[in-house]
């Protein structure tokens, strides 16, 4: 019966110890991802950047992340890839990437903005206008745009699933930065045919509260469980017998 009752009390202390850590752990994640966002919201607020401070190196682009950023140069258009499967205001389509070559020769991706697929033919492009000369172009920096499954790992032709930068500059020969831009809706773009409601980044924390709460009921249920079976309710008993 001792060790019965021994074996319940380690049982019980080890799974509210664990329960209650693990909601921490939630906690810890959902604190996290707000300090990610606090970071998010303080580069939005920055005066935009020039071209000349676009970064050259994968950690420097890193740091400049959702900073805004004002440009000048030239569409490369025949270097322009479309990926697609890919969602904006619900429905599927193309984001249109193309290539801005800078005043001092080096290029950076842009994700001009979002074209819908064509139902019956996917491989059909909608029409939209690329100016040609010296265009200016108000975006925001960003990482890749984010890769979906495939089954051929070697990205080629206009329309794609995938892109690695480093691969693209490697295909095109041009001088890449290692970001891209996400080109924000402006006037001077405005009847250029492309969709530009681009996602707003937020900090998804309500799961790990939600989560975190489950973990503490958890836990306190285990605790509450352990004091009724093995303390108030044989007590009780004993005292029923006496």
């Amino acid at each position: 019966m001792r060790r019965s009752r021994a074996l319940i009390l380690i049982a019980a202390t080890g799974l509210t110890v664990v329960t209650a850590r693990l909601g921490l752990w939630q906690l810890d994640r959902a604190a996290q991802k707000l300090a990610v966002q606090a970071s998010i919201d303080d580069r939005r607020d920055l005066p935009a950047l020039a071209a000349g401070e676009l970064a050259l190196t994968l950690e420097g682009a890193t740091a400049q992340h959702y900073r805004r950023i004002e440009l000048a140069g030239t569409w490369l258009r025949d270097r322009t890839v479309y990926l697609e499967n890919r969602p904006m205001d619900g429905r599927v389509g193309f984001i249109v990437l193309t290539p801005l070559r800078l005043a001092d020769g080096s290029a950076v991706i842009v994700q001009r903005g979002w074209l819908p697929r064509d139902a019956l033919d996917r491989t059909r492009i909608a029409p939209y206008v690329t100016p040609d000369g010296i265009v200016q172009v108000t975006g925001r920096i960003a990482p890749a745009p984010g890769r979906l499954y495939e089954f051929d790992a070697v990205a080629s032709g206009v329309i794609r699933q995938n892109v690695d930068l480093a691969d693209f500059a490697r295909e095109t020969r041009l001088a890449l930065h290692p970001l891209s831009i996400q080109q924000l809706p402006a006037a001077e773009v405005a009847e250029d045919g492309l969709l530009r409601h681009w996602p707003v980044i937020t900090a998804d924390v309500h799961k790990h509260y939600g989560y975190a709460f489950q973990w503490f009921a958890l836990s306190a249920l285990t605790l509450v469980l352990y004091v009724w079976f093995q303390l108030i309710r044989p007590r009780r008993r004993a005292a029923r017998e006496s």
